[in-house]
């Protein structure tokens, strides 16, 4: 095992069967061998004084277990982003395209858009223009001074003519010398109006010739960014298992029709499979695994195995992966009909208990029968199965399903208006600090890793949930939730984060640590039936 990237087990493998087939990086659970793996990489990083500091503040770091040419086991190690500042480190494998290179295009690029964000900022700083907005503010404010005392004045001779001719004692020459005197405030007004707005414009017109320039610089670097992304990614260029080689750009272009996001190639999934295919070896398993604190908002946990992102790493994957034999995506698994319990049906709507897995409504790409669809084969020929609401993937238990777009309308207006009454069942990896409280956390999708999550303060959409710990199974908890609003993964965040409870439920491949199945279940539901007015209430047990 001559190449210094690949690196030897330090423990005895024997008894550990090797994978049928390679890892499918977006939804897995990692094989044995890149535990071993991940455990290594992460003994030597975090013994490295000179990265422990950074390590531990945050960083994803990924193993990928392959075979050399003469059949040894060995893995490649890769952190995402760069490490210390640097793009490169002879423990771990390169980047696909090293954008650090002091001589290369993104530093050459990035040093001109600098050079451009110096000029804006000078004119935004420059004596001139804060002295003009100090003349613009000083001038409104002497204008509208002005403008006070006129209006006062005119108020004043008013208040004295119309004393006068109350008085009755006026001649018809004097009335008409207090209608001149009227006519000529007013138009003395106009003329002071006049001058300010000319003497105000000519300020605000120097202002906007200041402002065009920034404007113009602005544009100019927008162009020069977009241009530059695009010329980095035509760099990045990709190799998959079939010997096959196209650049990141392009590849996004075929498969979403837009620019790659910053930092796409980046990642550790992709890094590694190209450091594999260009020196011939065979790829075994891989995982990612977070080292360190979790950053702000997200949730990450210290030694946990993460599935690799969708916006930067999917389409990457796609192609890389061709020519591999890749585990089935466990996300389009097929279920049966008879997965499926009916718990109520009349007229109006039906009640049905969802397995783990099934999706509620069918997905973007049609892979996998939903639960819709298998209601809809259930019932007769001409009657409607129509989403109220729906349940992740993942989780398990009561959904209610319209027979009618009437009861459609009528249902999602009760759970809009949080007129339905929901539980679920989650078993814990952990025990939380309280057995029961409210959480209180507004979240947002993380838009460069969707379906994802993450916590925000400022921006977030306000999310609350109430729970209370039922029972206690080891280092578990069974705990019971009632979800006040209805955001996206509301319950996974909530237990999961630093600030919920701090401990994801068991299975929750997204923000904890992957295993049979996601343990959350959708215990209880009530609601007021549309038609009878009756309150309707079902209970599934949980899975």
């Amino acid at each position: 095992m001559s190449d210094t990237k690949i690196h030897k087990f330090h423990c005895d493998l024997s008894g550990i069967e090797l994978p049928s087939s390679f890892t499918y990086p977006m939804h897995y659970t990692p094989h044995e061998l890149s535990k071993l793996a991940a455990s290594e990489v992460m003994d030597y990083a975090l013994n490295q004084e000179q990265w422990r500091d950074e390590l531990l503040a945050g960083k994803m770091l990924g193993v990928l277990v392959v075979k050399d040419h003469d059949g040894s086991l060995g893995y490649l190690a890769a952190y995402s982003g760069n490490l210390a500042h640097n793009g490169e480190h002879p423990y771990f494998v390169p980047h696909i395209y090293n954008l650090l290179e002091p001589q290369g295009l993104f530093r050459t690029g990035e040093a001109e858009i600098t050079d451009i964000n110096h000029r804006i900022k000078a004119i935004e700083d420059s004596p001139e223009i804060k002295k003009l907005e100090e003349l613009l503010n000083d001038t409104l404010a002497k204008h509208k001074n002005e403008e006070l005392q006129m209006r006062q004045a005119m108020e004043t001779a008013k208040t004295e003519r119309d004393r006068l001719r109350s008085e009755g004692n006026i001649t018809a020459e004097q009335e008409a010398e207090l209608i001149k005197e009227s006519q000529f405030m007013k138009a003395e007004l106009k003329r002071l109006k006049k001058r300010h707005t000319i003497e105000i414009d000519s300020i605000a017109q120097k202002l906007s010739d200041l402002q065009a320039s920034i404007n113009e610089l602005k544009t100019k670097r927008k162009a020069m960014s977009e241009k530059l992304q695009q010329q980095l990614f035509r760099l990045f260029v990709v190799r998959n298992a079939r010997g096959e080689n196209l650049d990141v750009a392009t590849i996004f272009e075929r498969r979403l029709h837009r620019l790659p996001p910053g930092g796409t190639g980046d990642c550790c999934a992709p890094k590694l499979l190209q450091y594999s295919f260009l020196h011939n070896l065979i790829p075994v398993c891989m995982a990612e695994f977070w080292v360190g604190r979790s950053p702000q908002g997200e949730v990450r946990h210290h030694g946990h195995f993460y599935p690799a992102c969708r916006s930067k790493c999917l389409p990457l994957m796609e192609f890389m992966l061709q020519g591999l034999n890749v585990e089935d995506n466990p996300l389009i698994a097929t279920h049966n009909d008879d997965e499926v319990k009916i718990i109520y049906e009349d007229d109006f709507l039906l009640v049905v208990d969802k397995p783990s897995g099934m999706l509620t409504v069918p997905g973007k790409d049609d892979e996998a029968i939903s639960l819709l669809e298998i209601v809809k084969n259930m019932l007769p020929k001409g009657e409607s199965a129509l989403e109220v609401h729906r349940l992740d993937q993942a989780t398990s238990g009561l959904v209610v399903i319209a027979k009618t777009k009437e009861i459609q309308s009528a249902l999602r207006q009760q759970f809009e208006q949080r007129k339905v009454h929901k539980t679920y069942l989650a078993l814990l990896d952990g025990i939380p600090a309280k057995n029961e409280g409210i959480i209180d956390l507004p979240l947002r999708p993380d838009l460069n890793d969707r379906p994802r999550q993450v916590v925000d303060i400022e921006n977030g959409k306000q999310a609350i949930t109430r729970y209370r710990v039922l029972e206690h199974h080891g280092d578990r908890a069974l705990v019971e939730f009632t979800p006040l609003t209805g955001r996206t993964h509301q319950l996974r965040v909530h237990v999961s984060h630093p600030q919920g409870l701090n401990c994801p439920i068991v299975g929750d491949m997204l923000y904890g640590t992957a295993c049979d199945r996601l343990h959350l279940h959708a215990h209880t539901l009530r609601f007021t039936h549309p038609a009878t007015g009756e309150m309707m209430s079902f209970t599934s047990e949980k899975h």
